[in-house]
C-alpha cells in the first residue's frame, strides 16, 4: 500500500500558512487548541442553524490578540450565513462570544469559484450521494464542472459499500496532471463523508490549483537561462 501525506499539512509553514495563527505558552495551549475545535465545529455542525451546511464553508482561520479572536470564513453562498440586513451574523458573534468567553471579530469572505475548492467538491458529491444518486455519474460530472473552471487536474477517489454492494471497495477518477510531491504546486485536499442506508462512503478530493506566482515565474526565467546552446552549424566548401 502507498503511504499518502495530506498536501495540505505537507505544504504548511513552507508554501501555505496555517489556518490558526496564535502563541500560547505550553499551560495554555491544549486550552486554546481545544477552543479552536469548538469554534469550527460550532460553525458547521450548529443544529439550530441547519442552513450553514449548504452555505458551503471551505475553511476557517482564526487568529488571536491579546484582546479579541479573530475568525476569518471563506464561504461560497455568505448570504445563507449573513441573512437579512445582517442579522444572522450579529447573532452568530454573539453566540461565538458566548463560547468562547471573549470579543470575537467575525469576517466572512466570498469564494468567486467554488468548484476549484477541494472541500467544497467534497462536500458537494457526498450530498449527491446520499441522496442514492449514481456514484460514477458524480465523479464525473464533478470532474467535468473542475475541470471548466480553470483547474489544472483533479483525482476523486470514493470508498465504501458503492452502488450498495455487500463488499466495501475503493473507486477512483483522474483528470489532468496532479504533482502531490512537487511543494510548489498549489494542491487543495478535501474530504467529507455521506452516509447512505448501507453505510457511511468516504469521499476525498485532491485539486490541482496551478503553480505559486513567484515560484512560476522564478521557474520560467530558470528554464530560459538554463537553455542548452547550440553550436551554429557550419558548411565546409
Amino acid at each position: 500500500m502507498g503511504q499518502k501525506v495530506n498536501p495540505i499539512g505537507f505544504r504548511t509553514g513552507i508554501m501555505m500558512g496555517w489556518k490558526s495563527q496564535w502563541y500560547a505558552p505550553k499551560k495554555e495551549f491544549a486550552e486554546l487548541l481545544l477552543e479552536d475545535y469548538k469554534i469550527r465545529k460550532f460553525i458547521k455542525e450548529n443544529p439550530n442553524r441547519p442552513q450553514y451546511r449548504n452555505a458551503g464553508i471551505d475553511r476557517i482561520e482564526i487568529e488571536r490578540t491579546r484582546d479579541e479572536v479573530k475568525v476569518k470564513l471563506y464561504v461560497a453562498r455568505p448570504g445563507l450565513i449573513i441573512g437579512k440586513k445582517g442579522q444572522e451574523v450579529d447573532q452568530l458573534q454573539e453566540d461565538l462570544q458566548q463560547l468562547v468567553g471573549r470579543r470575537v471579530n467575525l469576517k466572512i469572505e466570498e469564494i468567486a469559484r467554488p468548484m476549484l475548492h477541494a472541500q467544497l467538491v467534497a462536500e458537494d458529491i457526498a450530498q449527491q450521494l446520499s441522496k442514492r444518486a449514481s456514484f460514477r455519474r458524480t465523479m464525473k460530472r464533478a470532474i467535468e464542472q473542475t475541470m471548466e473552471a480553470g483547474a489544472k487536474g483533479i483525482k476523486v477517489q470514493l470508498s465504501g459499500r458503492l452502488g450498495g454492494a455487500e463488499m466495501a471497495r475503493c473507486e477512483k477518477q483522474i483528470a489532468g496532471s496532479l504533482p502531490l510531491s512537487t511543494l510548489r504546486a498549489k494542491i487543495d485536499y478535501g474530504f467529507a463523508e455521506a452516509p447512505t442506508p448501507q453505510g457511511n462512503i468516504g469521499v476525498q478530493v485532491w485539486i490541482n490549483q496551478g503553480m505559486y506566482e513567484g515560484d512560476e515565474r522564478d521557474g520560467a526565467d530558470a528554464e530560459a537561462g538554463q537553455a542548452s546552446k547550440k553550436p551554429k552549424r557550419t558548411i565546409k566548401r
